[in-house]
């Protein structure tokens, strides 16, 4: 017998050798039917794991992060074994899970339509009816690359020879169709009830243009019927809100094929928005102590040797020249400006008395981004990034950590993202020893270090393995679009390696010279992904202070011009946006024009404001009619609602 520890450290014995779905059934039924993966001593597995020993054991459902991985990876071999009974040419490359729902690349002469999408979600809907037993089996790594051989299965057998000699390599079948495949899954596919193929759109085999253009269909799973229709509801939801789609509508921001993917062309209004967006980062930081420098966007391939990034970020750089030709000048353009800012550092002998010294930049950067990778404006090419890199003694590291994150929340309350994100503390992989620079005892000791700053100051952090810059460990502010796909917005790294690298030393009170720490951050992240998050945020509708157009002046008619252009020059005299629609067309034209604008007030102008020096207000939104009011009056209320940052 073995002892198992449940849920509550309810310890219950169990023979030797039992799977851990078996344990699930022994508790209950219900949990049983509701099971879809299982967390021993902590680690991941699959229901079908055998257990030996005695052991934590954890029963995952599908409200359990991993629990819905396992439910929705089943789901994608559901959608691979119809496409193969419908088309069974097709060529399977991979189908994973992902944050909403799953998908799967196939290699099919002609893409999916809509019409063949109903047809593979129907033959989906029999194989779950069918209720097929999945299984799993593995094989040594030479077999598995013959079987792939002999299905001729090219992109199957690329993966199995990818897997190190030795290995295993574990499948799942189920009926007639077989898979490799490394994580966990459902009992059977009869556990899928309710699942929506929603697209199917292009993709390079392993996100590389180079490679073939695959077809990927992607879809999305839940246990019950009502959880998939609200999950639909809020995807249509979502493609209101769309950035892509919003921001071309609003004017804020185009693209153009001839120019390339990841470069978006900022439009007068959206360039407006970044310019209030940067004045006020860059006002805040120097209200903080922060000094602002100015360094070139590019450099000889010397500086990124010194730095590491030739080593270790060379395929993520814009590369002027040929790398390996140390014969001729070689440049880059900066992925990043810490090895920039050293040089200020540089620029003269330090002493303790000079530190903690804070630089900031809003730095333009460039990093070659696959293609199959981009994104509108949150994941680009060439964006511009207010960064920052401060250098302290040890003794001022927790303090001068803590106003980095500070200044970072600061600004996410003021754009109204605060209640948005979440925290991850971004750790390196040791088995991973390559990527990085330095030794485990300094990764160790400043993984340490920064563990405890952030339980000091009572972050609730999330631990990603492997996540790491290749210098030093980080907290990563990450936030989700409208569609649930998560990317980082701010981080705040702590380093201890490069300062040697670059020769950055001080004079301690000693007398001994020794380096400084660093802290890379960014206090807003990336202004064109930041841009993007409030287009979804808002729908468009920013708050008054970000509005590219604060108030739009609309006369009924032409002799109501003089007035309406006194009233525009002196709210402009105040800063204020504003816009005059003085063509000859009906007021209602004007007004619903717009509301589809976003405009945050409109004011309507008539005989009677004329008459008595007033204003009509409209508020943006629905109960919006504020009656009329002196024009003074309503300048006063916009000029505190700018002031203040009112989020409304």
């Amino acid at each position: 017998m073995i002892k198992v520890t449940l849920k509550g450290d309810v310890i219950k014995e169990f023979p030797k050798g039992i799977t851990a779905f078996e344990v699930a059934k022994e508790i209950s039924m219900g949990l049983a039917k509701a099971a879809c993966a299982v967390r021993i001593n902590g680690a991941n597995a699959d229901l079908r794991t055998v257990l030996n020993e005695d052991c934590n054991l954890e029963i995952l459902t599908f409200d359990d992060e991993y629990g819905r991985w396992a439910f929705r990876h089943t789901a994608s071999h559901i959608l691979a074994q119809a496409v193969k009974r419908l088309f069974p040419g097709t060529k399977l490359a991979i189908g994973p899970a992902v944050d909403d729902g799953f998908y799967y690349d196939f290699d099919v002469e002609t893409s999916f339509t809509p019409d063949d999408l109903a047809k593979i979600e129907a033959e989906m809907k029999k194989i779950v009816k069918e209720d097929i037993k999945l299984e799993r089996f593995s094989m040594p790594k030479t077999e598995a690359v013959k079987y792939f051989e002999e299905k001729n299965e090219p992109y199957k057998v690329e993966l199995a020879e990818g897997i190190e000699d030795g290995e295993e390599i574990s499948f799942y079948s189920q009926g007639d169709f077989t898979d490799l495949c490394a994580g966990a899954h459902l009992m059977s596919t009869g556990a899928v009830k309710a699942f929506k193929l929603t697209s199917a759109t292009g993709a390079y085999w392993r996100g590389d243009s180079s490679n073939k253009m695959l077809c990927r269909v992607y879809g999305t799973a839940f246990p019950k019927a009502s959880e998939l229709e609200a999950h639909l509801n809020m995807l249509e939801e979502a493609k209101k809100r769309d950035h892509n789609k919003l921001g071309r509508e609003l004017e804020l921001f185009t693209t153009v094929d001839y120019i390339g993917q990841g470069l978006p062309i900022m439009l007068p209004k959206g360039t407006k928005i970044l310019q209030i967006l940067q004045r006020f980062v860059e006002d805040e930081e120097e209200r903080r102590g922060w000094l602002r420098t100015k360094t070139p966007l590019m450099a000889k391939r010397e500086l990124y040797k010194i730095s590491g990034h030739w080593d270790h970020y060379l395929d993520g750089m814009f590369v002027m020249g040929d790398p390996d030709d140390e014969t001729k000048e070689c440049f880059a353009l900066r992925p990043m400006t810490c090895p920039f800012q050293y040089q200020a550092y540089l620029n003269r002998a330090r002493s303790y008395r000079d530190l903690p010294l804070r630089y900031g930049e809003t730095s333009t950067l460039f990093r070659n981004e696959e293609s199959g990778e981009m994104h509108g404006l949150i994941r680009v090419r060439q964006f511009t990034i207010s960064e920052g890199h401060l250098i302290c003694t040890p003794e001022q590291l927790e303090e001068e950590f803590k106003g980095s994150l500070e200044l970072a929340i600061f600004m996410l309350k003021t754009l109204g993202l605060y209640e948005d994100v979440s925290y991850r503390f971004s750790q390196w992989d040791p088995e991973d020893r390559e990527k990085y620079i330095g030794t485990p005892e300094q990764w160790a000791e400043t993984q340490e270090m920064m563990g405890k700053i952030l339980d000091h100051l009572e972050i609730p952090y999330k631990v990603g393995i492997g996540e790491a810059a290749f210098y030093g460990p980080k907290l990563d502010i990450q936030i989700k679009n409208v569609y649930g796909k998560e990317d980082t917005l701010i981080t705040i790294q702590i380093d201890q390696m490069l300062a040697e690298k670059f020769g950055m030393e001080y004079v301690d009170r000693d007398g001994v010279k020794k380096n400084p720490c660093i802290i890379h951050r960014t206090s807003i992240g990336c202004y064109e992904r930041t841009l993007a998050l409030l287009i979804e945020k808002y729908a468009g509708a920013f708050p008054m202070w970000l509005a590219p157009t604060q108030v739009k002046i609309l006369p009924i008619a032409d002799r109501h011009l003089d007035y309406a252009y006194d009233l525009k020059k002196k709210m402009e005299a105040k800063g204020m946006r504003i816009e005059l629609d003085d063509r000859n067309e009906k007021i209602g034209y004007k007004i619903r024009e717009a509301r589809l604008q976003k405009v945050p007030y409109m004011l309507i102008i008539g005989d009677n404001e004329v008459e008595t020096g007033a204003v009509s207000v409209r508020r943006r939104g629905e109960d919006g009619d504020m009656g009329s009011m002196s024009a003074d009056a309503f300048i006063e209320l916009a000029c505190e609602e700018i002031d203040k940052k009112v989020i409304k």
